[in-house]
């Protein structure tokens, strides 16, 4: 299908994309043939699984009491940073490799972990399969009653920082919703070096089954319409940074990645939707969205790209509040005719 009614090409951490959905990092992705229909879809880009620390940690302690079971061990023998003759880390360097091979279109590797160290021998290592960036997912439950949260920002900054000295490749950063002021911490990350962010990470959520009364997790799917938050912090950071800005969480259709770039999102990050909606739902997504543009005369994303910003928005309040107090004092009556609560 040819696209020469609208340009639909975007940057993305200063490579341009074909278009502005990006498959988001996911189960997804480690299966070589749904690389392929991912392309084929019409994906401008794959972020391929996160290699977790603890999934590093974990196979090199199994295999470090393999080998060591007769061992005498004591203190300084424990290196708690893994070499990288472990056959998970190199498994999926392996598979990282084939999957940046298979398609055509830019693949981008993602990293979580809290060691410095660990980060800076495999993000080397992650580059040299051929990926096209790096995403850093700074996925950190505190459990810690001491740490401060400048501490854990500052630790942050400083692993973007290492990595930015160590790597080519351009580096993003996927932020969890809780910092108590994001912006302040983007801008810190880009001054370090990252080149786009991901609004934002869906937590792993605890649960519990009062009947076993024990605790459950859960497969979580973002909800349809879980974006609010996203697109309060692109209509802020839109025209202010410089770094790409990337919407995740709750982008099922269209309409919602239109909605996501309207506020100044240069790309979306879809998960969700591949598995609710299958990976054949993006060649209607494409459309979808090259319909609405001829209908509103866009040729280009650039046309619409953050006109309902911030900096492009006359209403003051609109992201600082969005009119929620304004709305109920005008609307007390009509809301309480329209929600009786007896």
């Amino acid at each position: 299908n040819t696209h020469n009614m609208a340009n639909l090409k975007t940057n993305y951490l200063g490579i341009e994309i074909k278009n502005p959905i990006v498959a988001g990092a996911s189960n997804i992705s480690t299966k070589k043939e749904n690389l392929k229909w991912l392309e084929e879809a019409g994906v401008a880009a794959i972020v391929y699984k996160s290699l977790f620390e603890e999934q590093i940690q974990l196979e090199t302690l199994q295999l470090d009491e393999e080998l060591a079971e007769y061992n005498e061990r004591h203190a300084e023998m424990v290196n708690i940073f893994p070499d990288i003759s472990h056959a998970g880390p190199k498994e999926f360097l392996y598979q990282l490799g084939e999957a940046k091979s298979s398609v055509k279109i830019p693949v981008i590797a993602s990293l979580n972990g809290m060691y410095l160290q660990t980060w800076m021998e495999y993000a080397k290592l992650i580059e040299e399969t051929g990926v096209d960036a790096l995403e850093l997912n700074f996925y950190q439950v505190p459990t810690d009653f001491d740490k401060s949260g400048i501490t854990i920002i500052n630790k942050q900054v400083e692993i973007i920082e290492a990595l930015k000295s160590r790597l080519k490749i351009p580096i993003s950063v996927k932020l969890d919703p809780f910092y108590t002021n994001p912006l302040n911490v983007i801008d810190k990350m880009q001054e370090a070096g990252s080149k786009g962010f991901v609004l934002f990470n869906r937590l792993f959520q605890p649960d519990i089954d009062i009947d076993t009364e024990s605790h459950v997790s859960h497969f979580n799917l973002s909800r349809e319409g879980d974006y609010g938050n996203t697109i309060r912090y692109a209509g802020m950071l839109y025209g202010n940074i410089d770094a790409s800005i990337i919407a995740n969480t709750g982008i099922y259709t269209a309409k919602d990645m239109i909605k996501m770039i309207l506020a100044g999102a240069d790309a979306v990050q879809v998960v969700s939707t591949l598995y609710k909606n299958k990976i054949s739902y993006v060649s209607e997504m494409l459309m979808d969205l090259e319909s609405w543009m001829s209908k509103k005369g866009y040729k280009s994303i650039n046309d619409f790209k953050g006109k309902l910003s911030r900096k492009n928005t006359k209403d003051p309040f609109a992201f600082k509040r969005a009119q929620y107090i304004d709305m109920l004092l005008k609307n007390a009556d009509d809301i309480m005719k329209k929600y009786p609560v007896r």
